[in-house]
């Protein structure tokens, strides 16, 4: 396994002190780069132990921060903050562009080499930084079929993939097909996977608090989802020894 290190990075955004988790390669060069957005609840052992498996692939990876420093597990809290901020687009590019600029200040990021990886509301970031022209290499995300504002996907540059579970009640079919549509009339290099019989997040190993309905983990598609983002990566983003 390849030697990491890891260090906790405190940054403002969104009126909040944000404190996400910085995971890099072994070696002293620059290396292209990870921007990684949790799910909702905010920023957990998941998407650190992400961002250190992607380290280990030789990316520097940012697992950004949603809550200022919180996991909200009280599902009432998580969507009172979590609903507003997904109806505007402005607030999401704040965080986003927030934690980008710290990927980006970091030495050993090659800032023409970044991607965006994100689940749910960290993966409506990502997408909200497409649609606000940001140089990125690829756009991956899971549970996150939102839609922008009209015209702006054209801004986005580079492929997008995403992945949802057929059975999501939260990106029904109808929300597959509005986000597919956009992608398509603006002329992005778009790719979508439904992975059959999964729920809502279907990515993320079992919580012990409650969760909204709809949500429930499926063991086999999160190892296949997770290998799509590894080979969107790989696309995208090689890795050069």
């Amino acid at each position: 396994m390849t030697t990491i290190t890891t260090r906790t990075v405190e940054y403002p955004a969104d009126g909040l002190t944000m404190i996400g988790h910085l995971a890099l390669p072994a070696g002293v060069d620059r290396r292209p780069a990870v921007l990684l957005g949790p799910e909702g609840m905010g920023l957990s052992d998941v998407e650190r132990r992400r961002a250190d498996a992607l380290a280990e692939l030789g990316y520097v990876a940012l697992a950004f921060d949603l809550h200022g420093g919180r996991y909200l597990d009280d599902p009432e809290e998580m969507l009172t903050r979590c609903m507003p901020l997904l109806a505007n687009p402005d607030r999401m590019r704040g965080i986003g562009h927030a934690a980008l600029d710290v990927l980006r200040a970091e030495p050993r990021t090659d800032p023409d080499r970044i991607a965006a990886v994100g689940y749910g509301t960290g993966g409506a970031v990502g997408l909200e930084l497409g649609r606000d022209g940001v140089n990125l290499r690829a756009i991956g995300t899971v549970n996150a079929l939102t839609t922008g504002r009209p015209g702006e996907a054209a801004r986005i540059r580079c492929p997008v993939w995403a992945g949802v579970g057929s059975e999501d009640p939260i990106m029904p079919p109808a929300q597959r097909g509005a986000f597919t549509a956009e992608m398509q009339a603006a002329g992005v290099d778009w790719r979508l996977v439904v992975y059959g019989g999964a729920l809502h997040a279907f990515h993320h190993p079992p919580v012990d608090h409650p969760v909204v309905p709809g949500v429930g983990y499926h063991p086999r598609h999160a190892q296949r989802a997770w290998h799509d983002v590894v080979d969107l990566l790989a696309e995208c983003l090689t890795v050069t020894e």
